[in-house]
């Protein structure tokens, strides 16, 4: 539990801080710990500021309801809450709780913008860029199923564990990134890009129950999602194999597949997405940087 709640409040510090470029690596000094305290006397802990694509981590009373952005929010038995922020929010977004004797607080959660830099990936099949209807609708199918698994609300708590990198390289590609396809303009990244050899091994970066495994969609190739709890979500993206079964329950550090360049890609490399239910987050913000050994 120790470890829990100082990850807890590592991610706290790194929702609360200063604009933080999409190409910077959060620090790992100077975390302070703001909900290492138990919540006492209806006393509510929440970071007054989080940053775009950030995870949040709170506390209310236990028998608390919080609501956020139209959401009504599941606590963990201990009152822990988690919150995520999207990459275009702006301004500060309200937090309501409810508390158990029935009294209600309203906080503000300021957002921190940062810099979204333009990426230009060229050499990309055409029919990927600009698919013909029939292809067009193949691919929404499919992006729907995905999405349904993401609206989850599953009661685990591995979201609170420290996470671990999936798989270790050189970092092609960060969240939040305008993207622009042979000249076209794109959707903005939705997640980090870890270039690895194909075949390399992906490690669950916690624990969680498989909701989603597809060896073939059209754009995202090989594809599995691993739901950790809360609305928190990994999903991972391009595997030349998937080692894991829809249900299945795996441990960090678990092998769930391995790396290719399966879908829309131009070379081997791990897509690994986060989601707090539909809102896209940035998994750098959750895990820290590599190891220097690695």
């Amino acid at each position: 539990m120790t470890s829990k709640l100082a990850f807890a409040a590592r991610i706290a510090v790194l929702a609360a801080a200063a604009l933080l470029p999409a190409c910077a690596v959060p620090s790992p000094h100077s975390r302070p710990s703001p909900l290492a305290s138990a919540v006492a006397d209806g006393a509510v802990e929440l970071p007054a500021a989080g940053t775009q694509g950030a995870l949040v981590i709170g506390r209310a009373p236990v028998g608390s309801r919080v609501e956020f952005t139209g959401r009504t929010i599941s606590c963990a038995p201990d009152g822990r809450f988690v919150l995520g922020i999207a990459r275009d929010a702006t301004g500060s977004l309200p937090v309501r709780i409810r508390l158990p004797g029935g009294a209600t607080r309203v906080l503000e959660l300021a957002i921190t913008p940062r810099d979204w830099p333009v990426e230009h990936i060229d050499g990309v099949p055409p029919a990927t860029v600009n698919p013909p209807p029939a292809i067009a609708a193949r691919i929404e199918a499919e992006q729907a199923r995905v999405a349904a698994v993401r609206l989850r609300d599953d009661p685990g708590l591995d979201f609170l564990t420290p996470f671990t990198w999936p798989v270790h390289g050189r970092i092609s590609g960060r969240f939040g990134n305008q993207r622009v396809y042979n000249g076209s303009a794109g959707a903005p990244h939705s997640g980090m890009d870890i270039a690895a050899a194909t075949g390399t091994p992906v490690h669950a970066p916690a624990g969680g129950v498989v909701t989603f495994a597809d060896p073939g969609l059209y754009l995202t190739g090989g594809t599995l999602v691993l739901d950790h709890g809360h609305g928190v979500s990994s999903n991972f993206l391009h595997l030349s194999r998937i080692d894991a079964r829809v249900g299945q329950r795996v441990e960090q550090g678990e092998v769930i597949g391995a790396v290719g360049a399966t879908g829309r890609a131009t070379g081997p490399h791990l897509h690994w997405g986060m989601n707090w239910f539909d809102v896209r987050v940035d998994p750098l913000l959750v895990v820290g940087p590599q190891s220097p050994s690695r």
